[in-house]
Order: structure tokens, then sequence, then C-alpha cells
């Protein structure tokens, strides 16, 4: 269980990926890879660290190596390019731009002479990854470093000189380090009064901060990690549903039925009943609608909802 600091996984030791998704939204995450969001239709609110815009079609969403992003598209329709590559890629070209502003909006690129570039880098990424052609890792590293160097040169960033926001970074180091330590102690009795004062903040203050940049209240956030790990148990062990619930921080199964539901869409017995053994494995970017489907090809988790009439599992 990786909570929502994502640790992707690559095909080999060349780490960029890629892919195009319809109508989807996907939970807050962070992680060390660059990320670049380009809105081919439609349009996808987006939240980057402390700012939340809309996206529409032409733009380009950049979200840099540690910072945390997510997205609620429910009732948007949109398709989106994911192109998602490690800091390695870009060799001594890497250092997080701080770019002011994570939007690049199409003007913006028009102006800048990138969206011819956008689009050509994007398909051949897409098809270099696919066909894996001689050198192929050489094509796509070489595209994307001379992409990434003329944003640098184009899209405005903080002045070299500028005194950094301590605070602001300050914040973030925090949360990634509480996402971190909720990944080992999901089990632990993790009050939010405790969690605010392992950042230092009132509680108050922690909620609201906790909120906005991830998109989700602290004790949503918190069952979301405790019942991937509830469902990963079930899965793979032979324990007792009041056992798993025990283990993975419920005080009771009346409390593990209600919140695994209210979370997958269905109880602890539907779910394993499922028909695809890995079906929760399989991403956390998903359609928002009431009928979650799963978007394949991916490495992190979310449920859909799955109606079953069958009896519910002995282990009960």
């Amino acid at each position: 269980m990786k909570a929502f600091h994502e640790v992707r996984s690559y095909d080999s030791d060349f780490m960029v990926w890629y892919s195009n998704y319809e109508n989807i939204g996907f939970l807050a995450h962070w992680h060390r890879e660059i990320e670049l969001i380009y809105v081919r239709s439609g349009a996808c609110p987006l939240s980057i660290t402390d700012h939340t815009f809309t996206a529409h079609a032409g733009d380009l969403a950049v979200c840099e190596s540690g910072v945390i992003h997510y997205s609620d598209s429910h009732g948007m329709d949109n398709s989106l390019d994911f192109l998602i590559f490690d800091t390695s890629i870009l060799g001594p070209l890497f250092q997080n731009p701080g770019f002011t502003y994570p939007l690049v909006s199409r003007e913006e690129l028009e102006r800048y002479g990138l969206s011819g570039r956008l689009e050509d880098l994007i398909g051949t990424v897409s098809r270099e990854l696919r066909e894996k052609a001689p050198f192929y890792q050489d094509v796509v590293a070489s595209s994307i470093q001379t992409f990434w160097a003329l944003l640098k040169r184009f899209h405005p960033r903080a002045d070299s000189e500028q005194v950094p926001d301590d605070r602001r970074s300050r914040t973030l180091s925090g949360l990634q380090e509480l996402l971190s330590y909720i990944d080992v102690h999901y089990a632990d009795n993790i009050s939010l009064e405790y969690a605010a004062a392992r950042m230092n903040f009132s509680p108050s203050h922690f909620s609201k901060t906790f909120k906005k940049l991830m998109g989700t209240n602290f004790v949503t956030y918190l069952n979301m990690v405790r019942v991937e790990r509830a469902a990963h148990e079930l899965r793979h062990t032979e324990k007792k549903f009041t056992d798993v619930a025990l283990s993975c921080g419920f005080n009771n199964v009346r409390t593990f039925n209600r919140v695994f539901k209210e979370i997958t869409g269905c109880t602890p017995s539907e779910f394993l009943v499922l028909p695809d053994p890995d079906l929760y494995k399989r991403t956390y970017y998903n359609r928002r609608s009431q009928e979650k489907e799963f978007v394949k090809d991916d490495s992190m988790t979310v449920v859909k909802n799955i109606q079953s009439d069958k009896p519910e599992n002995p282990r009960e």
C-alpha cells in the first residue's frame, strides 16, 4: 500500500509513461516524476499545490516533481493526455523550474511557439513507447528534454534571487511526511488532532489546509488508505472480516463494512466475488460517475460500484 504517494511501475528501467483518458478525475497524490497533463478536448478542473483552476482544450498543466495534485471532473467531458517521466530523463537539465503558475494556456503555448511541438512530443512518445524501435529511448528522452528546455525558456518562473516561501515549502514537506506516516501507521488511532499536531497546526487550520491540498477531508483520506489495505488482506489472506477490520484500524466490523462500502461501492463480501482478482489495483484514475469504472494500465487504486446478488462470504 503506497497511500497516495504514488510510486509508479514501469515496463523497464526507462521511466516514461503515457496514456490518454476520457472523462476522468484523479485523487490527490504526489510523486517524484514530472507530470504533463494536456487537455485535448473539453475541460478539466485541477488543483496543483495551492493553485486551483479549470484547464480547457489546448491548455497544458505542469505538475512539477513532488507537488500534490488532483482533479474532480464530475459532470465534465474531457479527453486528457498524460505524460509522466522521471526527473532522471532530463539529466543535467533537471531542476524544478519553479513556474509561477502551473497552467500554460493554449494562447501562451501558441505565443511561445510550443503548440505544435507539444503535439509532436505526445505523438512521438506515444509511438516510440508502443513500437520500441531501435534507440527509442534516446528519441523519447531527447524529445522530452527539448520541450522541457523551451518551456523553461518561455514560461514565467520565480526569480532565482527571490527568497523562497519557506512557510509554503514547510507545509508541503510536512504534509508529505504525514502521508508517509499514515502509509505505515494506518492501523493506529490517528486522530485529526494528532495529525494536526504533527504539522504544528491547530485542528481547524489543519482541516482547511488538508482539504485544500488533498481535495478531501482528513478522515475520508485515512479511511481510503485503510480500505485499500483491507482490500489487499481480503484478497491475499484467510483472515476473518473482524480480524481484517481490526488490523486495518477499524474498531469493529460494523464500522468496517459501512466505510468499505462508502469507499468502494460494495461490501467486503461482494468485493471478494468480483470477477477480476486484481480489479481494485488498477488505478486511482477513474471515471467520476455514479458507476465508477477503472482505467486500465495504470498503477494505483480505486474501486467501482458493483452490485452482487451472491451470498455473504462465510469468513464474515
